[in-house]
C-alpha cells in the first residue's frame, strides 16, 4: 500500500466566517498541496515537469464531508494515493482526518498535459514511479452528473487578476471555487453544512479574462449548481449539497476548549 501522508494546522486564512472552522475550499487546497508534495517525492512536481514541457491538470474533484470540520489551530492529516492509472487518466483518492477521525474523503481525476499540443499525454512515466493502492474512498470511479438547474439564484462577474494565476499561468482552481462560494446563499452557509462538493474543470482561463458565475437552485432544495462561464462557454461546473445544522448540534464558539500550544 503506497500512500502519502502530510500533517497541517488550520490557520486563520483557512477559517470560515461563522464558526472558526476549516472552510471546505481550504480542505481542497490541502488536498492539492499534499498531492503536489507527493509528486515532488517522485521528481514529478510542477517544476520537474516544466523542463519536460508538461504540466499537471486536475479535471474533477469529488469530496464528501463526513463530520464537523476541524476548528482553528487543530492539526489535520491528509492521506493521498494513486488509486487508478490508465493510458491517459490518473485517479487520486484521499482522506482528511483530525483526532484520528476522517472528516472528508473523495477522489480526483488528473491528466499530464503537453504544453505544445495542450492535450493529455500517456501516463507511462507516472505508472513507473507511483504504486497503485486499490483502496477507493468513494467506491467506483464514475462520471458525475451535474444536477439540472431550475432557477437562477444569483449571478456575478469577475475579471481574473494576478492573485488568480498559478504556476502554469492559468487561473488557479481556488479562484473558481471562491466564485461559487461567494454566490452561495448566506442562510445556507450559516445554517447548513456542506455535505458533498463536486467540481468539473472544463477549460483553462487566463489573466484578464472575464468570468460569469451563476448559482442555480435545483429540484432538491438543499442542492445548488454553480456554472462559471467565459464568453458564454462553460469553463467550470460545481455542484454542492447541504445538510441543515440542528440546534442540538450547533456549537457555541465560547464553549470550545481551544487547544493552542504555548509557543514561547
Amino acid at each position: 500500500m503506497d500512500k502519502y501522508t502530510k500533517k497541517y494546522n488550520v490557520i486563520l486564512d483557512n477559517m470560515d466566517l461563522f464558526e472558526y472552522r476549516l472552510r471546505p475550499i481550504s480542505a481542497i487546497m490541502y488536498l492539492q498541496d499534499a498531492f503536489a508534495r507527493y509528486t515532488a517525492t517522485k521528481r514529478m512536481a510542477a517544476y520537474d515537469l516544466f523542463a519536460k514541457n508538461l504540466y499537471w491538470v486536475v479535471a474533477e474533484i469529488n469530496m464528501e464531508f463526513l463530520d464537523v470540520l476541524p476548528f482553528w489551530s487543530e492539526e489535520i492529516e491528509v492521506d493521498v494515493w494513486f488509486s487508478e492509472i490508465s493510458k491517459l487518466k490518473i485517479y487520486v483518492d484521499y482522506e482528511l482526518k483530525y483526532n484520528n477521525k476522517p472528516f472528508a474523503k473523495g477522489n480526483s481525476l488528473w491528466f499530464l498535459i503537453s504544453r505544445e499540443s495542450q492535450r493529455p499525454v500517456r501516463t507511462d512515466e507516472v505508472a513507473e514511479r507511483f504504486n497503485v493502492c486499490e483502496e477507493l474512498a468513494l467506491g467506483e470511479h464514475k462520471k458525475f452528473a451535474i444536477p439540472q438547474p431550475t432557477e437562477v439564484y444569483t449571478k456575478i462577474e469577475h475579471i481574473n487578476n494576478l492573485s488568480d494565476i498559478d504556476f502554469n499561468k492559468h487561473v488557479n482552481n481556488k479562484s473558481y471555487i471562491n466564485l461559487a462560494e461567494m454566490t452561495a446563499p448566506d442562510e445556507f452557509r450559516k445554517n447548513f453544512r456542506l455535505k458533498n462538493l463536486y467540481i468539473r474543470f472544463n477549460k483553462e482561463t487566463y489573466l484578464g479574462d472575464t468570468l460569469t458565475c451563476t448559482t442555480n437552485r435545483t429540484e432538491d432544495s438543499n442542492q445548488f449548481t454553480h456554472i462559471i462561464e467565459k464568453d458564454g462557454v462553460c469553463v467550470c461546473e460545481i455542484a454542492t449539497s447541504w445538510k441543515q445544522i440542528s440546534e442540538t448540534n450547533r456549537e457555541n464558539i465560547t464553549d470550545y476548549d481551544l487547544r493552542v500550544k504555548n509557543e514561547r
